[in-house]
């Protein structure tokens, strides 16, 4: 497949545009507008490429990138209480790219990160401010990225497992903040860096799984709190919860796979984040991501329709997607071609791209990156790191003991 040109629309099992049915509305509208913009990109390759190739632009990603760890302009004064999202994306980002961070600017993030702890417990977005599940989830993440004794040992566990205490609702569900509201991202944000950080207890989670699944709706997908429309991130961040706590037979796993492989954009390749909506690169994560999990719990179920050589998306389409449509040429990935680069967008496009290059794990493994092969990436499906420095996490956090919350003895 490396050095394909994108499927003409049309061919058989090829790009299909959107067919209205001579029924024009605002949504379809939209639709068209984007693969109308979409179809310029791959016109332009495919007229500039007597060869063509995938290429990855590692080199400007890394340069835009480095920059955005010790400056940022203006524009992002909008993102002062998500601080330790801005590390999480930048640190992955470069992970991905196996562009080592200097021991001097990994040592200043862990300084950062430490000075966002609360002393209640957790992460807040910024120095000062009050703990959220949701900067806690990036900065556990950012530190376990860096993997260093000083990362580490700026979680202060004990703390952190308190915390989560203090969020935890008699329906099972977290909230995401004190006074603050619930939804499924919170089950995910406390399960994962409770699971890496050794603080994963049956008390925390009693109940948790359960509220989950009753967050899956009639369209198969999950919704951010039960009875809400079914959307990718709530989805991902849903399953992945219930992969962590092993309880992924709660759902309606066909109906899950139904919902998620309708979300691929017959043109473009990527992914929308909701039925009806326009694909967004971000998704090639949230939506992408799900794909290995759902595939992992389906083959424990036995089902034997199961591929034993690709994910069930068409993963060469998703690569076309990110490295034709999301590319933004002065380094940094995109949204959609028109858009703005960002490090959210350019840490979820490369995970997106990660997923996609393989299938499986251990003795089955095959890999599907197209393009050449410096352009092969990794992250681990469930918690969006690389696989090893989970492994790093884990393995040094399981050598200490689970924090007690009982009042010491006089």
């Amino acid at each position: 497949m490396a050095g394909a040109a994108p499927a003409p629309r049309g061919s058989p099992g090829g790009r299909r545009r959107l067919r209205d049915d001579g029924v024009r509305t605002a949504t379809s509208a939209e639709q068209t507008k984007v693969e109308d913009i979409v179809q310029e990109v791959f016109d332009a390759y495919k007229n500039h490429h007597h060869i063509p190739q995938f290429i990855l632009q590692r080199e400007k990603h890394f340069h835009y990138l480095k920059r955005g760890l010790r400056q940022l302009t203006e524009a992002y004064e909008c993102l002062d209480a998500s601080r330790p999202w801005l590390c999480y994306w930048i640190l992955h980002s470069l992970e991905l790219l196996d562009e080592p961070i200097p021991h001097s600017v990994a040592s200043d993030v862990c300084q950062f990160l430490s000075r966002c702890q609360s002393p209640q417990g957790g992460f807040g977005g910024g120095p000062g401010q009050h703990p959220h599940l949701a900067p806690t989830y990036a900065a556990v993440n950012a530190l376990c990225i860096i993997g260093t004794e000083e990362a580490f040992g700026v979680i202060d566990r004990e703390k952190l497992l308190r915390y989560l205490h203090s969020l935890k609702q008699p329906d099972g569900s977290f909230l995401m903040h004190i006074g603050g509201e619930v939804d499924v991202r919170s089950a995910y944000c406390a399960a994962s860096v409770a699971s890496l950080t050794n603080i994963l207890t049956p008390a925390l989670f009693a109940g948790t799984a359960e509220w989950i699944a009753r967050c899956q709706n009639w369209e198969g997908g999950i919704g951010g709190v039960p009875g809400m429309e079914a959307h990718g991130g709530y989805t991902f961040c849903g399953v992945a919860a219930l992969v962590i706590l092993k309880q992924e037979h709660l759902l309606n796993l066909r109906s899950l796979l139904h919902w998620v492989t309708s979300r691929q954009m017959r043109f473009e390749g990527g992914f929308q984040g909701r039925c009806n909506k326009l694909v967004d690169g971000c998704y090639s994560f949230w939506q992408a991501g799900l794909l290995p999990l759902l595939h992992r719990a389906l083959h424990t179920k036995g089902d034997p329709a199961l591929s034993m050589t690709h994910w069930m998306f068409d993963q060469s389409a998703l690569q076309e997607y990110i490295l034709l449509c999301c590319q933004c040429p002065a380094g940094g990935l995109l949204d959609k071609p028109g858009k703005s680069r960002d490090f959210y967008h350019t840490c979820y496009c490369l995970s997106g791209l990660a997923i996609a290059q393989h299938f499986g794990s251990g003795d089955l493994h095959h890999e599907v990156v197209l393009g050449p092969p410096e352009n092969r990436l990794a992250t681990h499906p469930v918690y969006n790191i690389t696989p090893e420095k989970v492994v790093r996490a884990v393995m040094h956090f399981l050598q200490q003991p689970v924090p007690s919350l009982e009042p010491a003895a006089e």
